[in-house]
């Protein structure tokens, strides 16, 4: 058999795990797994355009995982990467899952300090037989059962997932690398531990060895039919797919057109591409939502939520920030406000403004940009008479939800636009006349009158 080092390089070339140049987090957590990753990285990284980190998070769990980290430190130096510690302090009654998810916020956090495009961990096909089999014990349908995909959200990469634990123990050992042998690894009190250390190893004396190889196979069916439905996706164009930063909407007209299981599909399908799970059960509340009148609303947890808006049903989570009043300063700049982007600069104005754009020029300076308030009135321009903010957002098919933190660009009292919406007969420059370009994009969106 090939050295690993080829068999590792002829995968990336395969799959292509990183088919661009950039920064690479490496999750290293001094165990004989993560070691050979960054073994391995350090050897095809050159050659791939890859600048190394390694990330190692101290759980605070046990009391050496301080000499733990000394030893992962010493290791990156050693290799010539740069090195991050996380000292995440969660005390020794931690569970695994909320370990896990203080780490991924951590490698996040590291990820997005040294602007990386990967973050790379070291799963391997003996964790993916683990992952598994605890999604049969869960009842998970095909999508949980596919296992961990080789890429994921966020710019994950799993490099490993066709080499065995073995494998990498041996060329660990081969190449005399310290590493670190984690007793909780073994201790089937946490249930992952017992599922490698009992349940697989009945599960091979009673059926045979071969029981690894049929759970692999059984990931890859399930895998080959979750592509298969995010194919479909692109096969039912009346289903309006419409993804965004934070979720997806779909024409709720089509999925109550559909056969009932059809349309658990889709939704599950669609759920999956904006990075939410969505079960069987609450798919089925999902399609049932779709059926009311707009403004109903069902929370999914984890902070997403579904919504009835006019003729589309959305899910989505959160927005990109808080809606914070954002005050002009200076002649040109840029800001957040909620999901939303603004941008200004000095421009001439044009010889016409139109009504309801993303972009639009005001004369002199004082303006902010803040959420609706109750009473909030403009006059439309090229109108006659006030009429009511909130009026205007229902009319243009703003979700109920979204209405209460929209941008409004504000003069004191006095409404001067709502982007995308309507633009005021207020402090209108004239033609040729210095004036602010002020222009908004929402988050997700190319242009922010992409909205459906």
């Amino acid at each position: 058999m090939a050295p690993l080092l080829d068999r590792f390089r002829a995968h990336l070339d395969r799959a292509r795990l990183f088919p661009a140049p950039g920064t690479a987090v490496l999750a290293v957590s001094g165990g004989g797994d993560s070691v050979a990753l960054l073994d391995l990285m350090r050897a095809v990284a050159p050659g791939r355009g890859l600048s190394l980190v390694v990330a190692h998070a101290d759980h605070g769990i046990q009391t050496d995982s301080r000499l733990v980290g000394e030893a992962v430190s010493r290791l990156a130096q050693s290799c010539g990467v740069a090195f991050e510690l996380g000292e995440l302090h969660l005390g020794s009654d931690a569970t695994e899952t909320a370990a896990r998810r203080a780490r991924y916020a951590w490698l996040a956090v590291v990820r997005q300090a040294h602007a990386a495009r990967y973050l790379v961990t070291a799963h391997h096909s003996d964790d993916q037989i683990e992952t598994i089999l605890l999604r049969v014990l869960r009842g998970s349908g095909p999508a949980g059962l596919a296992g961990m995909p080789a890429r994921g959200r966020g710019g994950l990469v799993r490099p490993l997932l066709p080499f065995t634990r073995a494998e990498l123990a041996a060329h660990v050992a081969e190449s005399g690398l310290p590493f670190h042998d984690d007793p909780a690894n073994r201790d089937p009190r946490h249930l992952r531990s017992w599922v490698r250390v009992e349940l697989l190893p009945r599960l091979a004396a009673r059926v045979g060895s071969r029981v690894r190889a049929d759970i692999l196979r059984l990931g890859r069916t399930a895998a080959t039919d979750r592509r298969a439905w995010d194919r479909v996706l692109e096969l039912v164009p009346e289903l309006q797919l419409h993804l965004a930063a934070e979720g997806f909407d779909v024409a709720r007209a089509a999925l109550s057109s559909y056969d009932k299981a059809l349309s658990v599909a889709l939704l599950r399908a669609a759920a999956r591409r904006a990075g939410l799970v969505l079960g069987p059960r609450r798919a089925r509340r999902l399609l049932a939502l779709a059926g009311h009148l707009s403004g109903r609303r069902l929370p999914l947890g984890g902070g997403w939520a579904a919504e009835v808006a006019f003729d589309r049903l959305r899910v989505g989570r959160g927005s990109a920030g808080t809606a914070r009043e954002v005050v002009a300063r200076g002649e040109r700049g840029s800001a957040k406000f909620g999901s939303f982007r603004v941008e200004w600069a000095p421009e001439a104005a044009p010889a016409r403004l139109p009504r309801s754009d993303w972009t639009t020029w005001i004369a002199g300076a004082d303006w902010e940009v803040r959420a609706p308030r109750p009473g909030d009135r403009l006059v439309p321009l090229g109108g006659v008479g006030h009429r009511p903010v909130r009026r205007l957002l229902m009319e243009a098919r703003v979700p109920r939800s979204a209405r209460a933190s929209y941008p409004v660009v504000a003069r004191g009292e006095t409404i001067l636009w709502v982007p995308g919406v309507c633009r005021s007969a207020s402090a209108l420059p004239q033609p040729g006349t210095p004036a602010v370009r002020v222009h908004v994009t929402e988050y997700g969106e190319p242009e922010a009158d992409g909205r459906s």
